[in-house]
């Protein structure tokens, strides 16, 4: 065999080497590529159900912790990572943050308390205040709270209403709440008790650029309908 046959051989030998390489890293990107796949979201399926659905896709979900939500029943997913939409590679892993459900409070006791402190107990308690219902009673004095639901003690979720029902006490006549806000303290706090009605505290605070001995705050408020058994809580500024 010459030589020069020897060197075509060699020569097609190498050109077959190099096409066969090209080809191989081509198929190896072509294959890389075709590996990603999109992530779908997740929020508010249950465990379950996104384990099953990213299966499909060649992924799987590890649950990372628990936490308490407002927005979704217990065991269903809050949060996820990557966020949906991402490219993935086949086989990488999902991490889910499941609902804890409503985190859990008591009920206070509101029956027999003023309804005017009612709002500041329940927002103490992680509660909120529900419907407001009245009823003429001698069981308790006007704005006292004479029921409740739910109940004292109750277990319920985080932020729920509470609802309360306040004595009017003896049906008697009503009075239209006046507006008593920026006037002298002194000259409200005398004509109430001059027309016998029931102011049962009175608050001093800081009120920049007032003039000591003006009232900035009143309860009830303007236009609410009273009795003169109803207790008022005025608060007014000082220096």
């Amino acid at each position: 065999m010459d030589s020069r046959k020897i060197f075509n051989i060699i020569a097609y030998a190498l050109i077959f080497f190099i096409i066969f390489f090209l080809s191989t890293i081509l198929s190896f990107r072509i294959i890389l590529k075709g590996e990603m796949v999109t992530l779908p979201n997740l929020i508010g399926k249950t465990f379950e159900e996104a384990s099953s659905e990213l299966t499909r896709r060649k992924l799987s979900v590890v649950q990372t912790e628990a936490q308490f939500d407002t927005r979704w029943e217990r065991g269903r997913i809050i949060s996820q990572e990557p966020s949906p939409g991402s490219k993935l590679k086949i086989n990488s892993v999902v991490k889910v943050i499941l609902s804890a459900g409503t985190e859990k409070v008591l009920v206070p006791r509101l029956i027999g308390r003023n309804f005017q402190n009612s709002n500041q107990i329940l927002k103490e308690a992680g509660l909120r205040r529900g419907i407001v219902s009245q009823v003429h009673t001698s069981r308790y004095a006007a704005g006292r709270i004479l029921s409740q639901y739910p109940q004292a003690t109750a277990e319920v979720g985080s932020n729920s209403p509470v609802s309360v029902l306040i004595s009017q006490g003896e049906r008697e006549e009503k009075y239209l709440m006046p507006d008593l806000i920026g006037k002298k303290a002194e000259k409200v706090l005398a004509k109430l008790r001059e027309l016998d009605f029931r102011v049962e505290d009175i608050r001093y605070t800081s009120y920049p650029g007032l003039e000591a001995g003006i009232t900035i705050k009143q309860f009830p408020p303007q236009g609410f309908l009273i009795q003169k058994k109803y207790p008022i809580t005025l608060e007014v500024s000082k220096q």
